[in-house]
């Protein structure tokens, strides 16, 4: 089955919502390199509150792109990592990453005209 993201009622939109999100790029990109615990994840992801990335990480986890782990030791130790279905857009993210990164000066340049134009449009 494939989706129609141009369709209303397309669920394939609910998709594109959580791999479109800026905390779920990161955070697919941050465990591209391997399983790591909540707190890892956290500490490579700055400015990420604990709540956004547990919720996050659930949201990856019911669409299938992130699997948790949970060991039966005192204390509980969790560790999350992504499934094949995650590991297949790390390149996707990659090229996300590098695209912002490279064209942040461009865009930047782009938001100081257009404001500009509209404080001058208003005077």
């Amino acid at each position: 089955m494939r989706g129609d993201l141009y369709a209303a009622d397309c669920p394939s939109r609910q998709v594109l919502d959580r791999i479109g999100d800026r905390w779920s790029v990161l955070v697919v990109s941050t465990l591209a390199d391997g399983t790591l615990r909540h707190g890892g994840i956290a500490g490579r992801i700055h400015g990420i509150t604990p709540k956004m990335l547990t919720q996050t990480l659930r949201g990856l986890e019911r669409d299938g792109l992130v699997h948790r782990t949970v060991y039966a030791e005192v204390p509980p130790r969790v560790e999350y990592g992504l499934t094949d279905l995650g590991h297949d857009l790390v390149g996707l993210m990659r090229r996300l990453e590098d695209w912002a990164e490279t064209h942040i000066g461009d865009v930047e340049s782009a938001r100081s005209d257009y404001d500009a134009r509209a404080t001058a449009s208003r005077k």
